[in-house]
């Protein structure tokens, strides 16, 4: 389990120690005050705190009082560590520990992508440890088990060899000029992390935003979330010219209305 160590600002930005030894390394996190339950942002694979949505759910907080956290994963933005060591694992320590360091009351987690699984995660993680559950989720085009239901299972043959012989292969990215490193210990740790192999019952509403035109996590990924989600307090709003990012302005206005709902 990680270790959170005491937070300190370094130009506008608040750290927490995670981990020990050789793996530790300070994530980085801004905090909006407010009121209300904490509404705290779980960004996607290789994003950061200052992508588009997290931004505009910053100025909705900003405008209406409420208490708001994002932060950095590990190989991310402003945080430390060497991305291509971290793991599923490694991201849901470093939100467990913002999550317990500034968030410890009952929060809404809103998780992007990769940030859908991670949220996920520690939701149940809460329950587990008899902490209750959040407050809420919100989850946008939600990526849980993707290492292997969006990746693993629809490699060819050749990038499967490559990860198995060298450990890891490098992936062009459609959102950066440089290529995603995926390594097999991201693929098998993903494995021990997985919630689609049977119910999920979080304990708290769950609103799902899904794009119907994303090609990286596409919208049948969202029904079969769904179907393992209990009936009662489980929303799913399909967006017909929707993609992957779910950034344009009237994609912002309907995540704004999810997270005013549930929070």
């Amino acid at each position: 389990m990680a270790e959170s160590g005491m937070a300190g600002e370094c130009e506008g930005l608040q750290f927490v120690e995670v981990g020990e030894g050789p793996d530790r390394r300070r994530i980085a996190v801004r905090i909006r005050e407010g009121t209300g339950p904490t509404v705290v942002w779980l960004g996607g694979f290789r994003s950061d705190m200052g992508a588009t949505k997290a931004m505009a759910v910053d100025a909705w907080a900003a405008g209406t009082g409420r208490r708001f956290v994002r932060f950095d994963y590990s190989g991310h933005g402003a945080s430390g560590g060497d991305f291509a060591a971290c793991t599923i694992s490694t991201w849901l320590a470093d939100a467990e520990a913002v999550l317990a360091a500034f968030a410890p009351e009952p929060p809404v987690l809103i998780g992007s992508s990769m940030g859908g699984w991670i949220a996920c995660l520690a939701a149940r993680a809460r329950l587990w440890r008899g902490q209750g559950p959040a407050a809420g989720l919100v989850l946008i085009a939600p990526a849980l088990d993707f290492t292997k239901d969006l990746m693993w299972d629809l490699f060819p043959k050749d990038v499967r060899d490559t990860l198995e012989q060298d450990g890891v292969w490098m992936r062009a990215s459609a959102y950066a000029p440089e290529p995603d490193p995926i390594t097999m210990a991201l693929i098998e740790d993903g494995r021990r992390n997985r919630l689609l192999n049977g119910p999920l019952d979080l304990g708290c509403p769950v609103h799902i935003l899904q794009g119907m035109q994303d090609p990286d996590v596409p919208h049948p990924h969202a029904f079969k979330i769904l179907d393992r989600l209990p009936n009662a307090g489980a929303v799913l709003t399909l967006i017909a010219d929707g993609d992957h990012r779910l950034s344009r302005p009237q994609d912002i206005t309907r995540l704004i209305a999810a997270v005013a709902e549930i929070a």
